[in-house]
């Protein structure tokens, strides 16, 4: 009988983080100040601390995790992998299927590997409180456990639509110590300018952000310093995830396979870049036995790869944080109410933006409804309730492993399961009352969301042009 699980010692948790940035195909863009049109960091160095904003720009490829982050680690790493035996046989594949499952941590989801160094760092630098934004909840709740670990007050704000499907994410924010506030809120300017020109909106995480970065920039004015943290985007949050992917190679090493095929969900894309990343520097560095493909898998109801812009945008509604290069559907995106299925922020990683220029990673956009669909399959048979968000990667894989059948391959394929759905009944239960409709975000609004962002900064175009288009030849 083989094995079901692939398990590592504690022993074996990773001693070092690994940053994509020194191998990537050209140095990533730099951001710009929106008050000159010029690269600078803005208020970056405002509202973290200095050991995040150093891994942030760091080129080292390899970066020391501390050992009191990896004694936290210890409660729920090393992951297990899977090979998931019983949806192969459901879906009659010759293929090969494994999965990094990341359900259980504290938090249920993968989002405590960044917490954790993140709370780390801001407590050995003095600071008490730190501010938050959260979308589906898995963020904030592991920032608040995070929090919890090392003596810090947490301040959460919870994009609205999923305050209200998931009441009990709040509870598990207030049983680690947090505090969650529905955003937008009154406590900030951000929050009272949305809710004067819509009483009844349901939120976004670009409006969520700017809450939380407000919170964090006015905190100076009360002599507590409070400091931001981020849940993805940026590459210290990417790096921190690549934990689980350096676990993973040394558990296929174990079952002596490498995966042919890697597929992962993207919000703003840090669980597939943690799972990801320590195969690309195999590719990079010529280790690598096979010629791994990599897939990202987003919404249609959210899909700023596929139908978005590659240009300079802020990562917050309140238009605070400088402008980001990547991949947008415009900071003013507002998720679509029937959108139930997670990973609805307007952009994306800038290393995902860079990758999927190049042609390193491929990009797939798939409705809720398929989603779903093969979340069942997947429950069914390997009796996981599966995220809603990590839906998206399971939908793409049974398409790959489907195709096996067609043409007699037997390929590897691997991906994230970034953590369970336990919160997400809401979502479930519109799914299988028939009520989940599938969704696509008109194109027309893209376009829309870029001529004002255009006319916001007439000089956007030519800085795109300098510091992005220029990268492509």
């Amino acid at each position: 009988m083989h094995d079901k699980k692939i398990l590592l010692k504690e022993t074996e948790i990773p001693k070092q983080w690994y940053n994509i940035v020194p191998d990537l195909p050209h140095p990533l863009p730099p951001f710009i100040e929106k008050e000159t049109g010029k690269p600078g960091v803005g208020i970056v160095p405002k509202i973290f601390p200095k050991a995040i904003i150093g891994q942030e720009i760091s080129q080292e490829r390899w970066i020391d995790i501390p050992d009191e982050v990896r004694e936290i680690y210890k409660i729920w790493r090393p992951s297990p992998l899977y090979r998931a035996y019983r949806l192969e046989k459901a879906l009659k594949t010759p293929a090969k299927i494994y999965y990094k499952y990341e359900g259980t941590s504290p938090a249920g989801s993968h989002k405590t590997n960044s917490s954790v160094p993140q709370a780390y760092y801001n407590m050995k630098e003095g600071i008490t409180r730190v501010t938050t934004e959260t979308g589906a909840g898995q963020w904030g709740s592991a920032l608040s456990f995070a929090a919890g670990v090392f003596g810090l007050e947490a301040t959460v704000y919870m994009v609205r639509a999923s305050f209200d499907q998931k009441p009990y994410r709040k509870t598990m924010m207030n049983a680690f110590g947090a505090e969650c506030v529905a955003s937008p809120s009154n406590r900030t300017a951000a929050g009272r300018k949305i809710l004067a020109e819509d009483p009844d909106t349901k939120g976004s995480l670009g409006i969520a952000i700017g809450e939380a970065v407000e919170d964090s920039l006015e905190s100076e004015k009360t002599g507590k310093k409070a400091n931001y943290t981020i849940g993805s985007v940026f590459n210290h949050v990417c790096m921190h995830q690549t934990v689980a992917g350096i676990e993973t190679q040394k558990q296929f090493a174990m079952v002596e396979d490498y995966p042919d095929a890697i597929y992962g969900c993207i919000g703003g894309g840090s669980s597939f870049s943690g799972l990801f990343w320590p195969f690309y520097h195999d590719k990079t560095s010529k280790k690598a036995p096979k010629e791994t493909q990599f897939f990202a898998v987003e919404p249609t109801a959210c899909p700023k790869v596929t139908r978005g812009y590659y240009t300079y945008d802020h990562g917050d509604t309140a238009k605070l944080t400088p402008l980001v290069p990547m991949h947008t559907l415009g900071h003013d995106f507002m998720p679509a109410p029937i959108h139930a299925g997670g990973l609805r922020y307007h952009g994306i990683a800038p290393t995902i933006s860079v990758l999927a220029q190049e042609k390193q990673i491929s990009t797939i956009a798939v409705n809720q409804v398929d989603a779903f669909d093969s979340a069942k399959i997947f429950i069914r048979s390997e009796g996981i309730i599966p995220a809603p968000e990590a839906a998206h990667a399971i939908k793409a894989v049974c398409d790959d492993a489907r195709k096996c059948i067609e043409t007699n391959t037997q390929k590897t394929i691997l991906f994230a399961l970034t953590g369970h759905g336990f919160f997400d009944m809401t979502a479930y239960d519109e799914y299988f009352s028939g009520k989940l409709q599938p969704y696509e975000y008109p194109v027309e609004k893209v376009a829309e969301s870029m001529d004002k962002l255009r006319k916001l900064y007439p000089w956007l175009n030519d800085v795109t042009k300098q510091y992005i288009t220029s990268c492509k030849q």
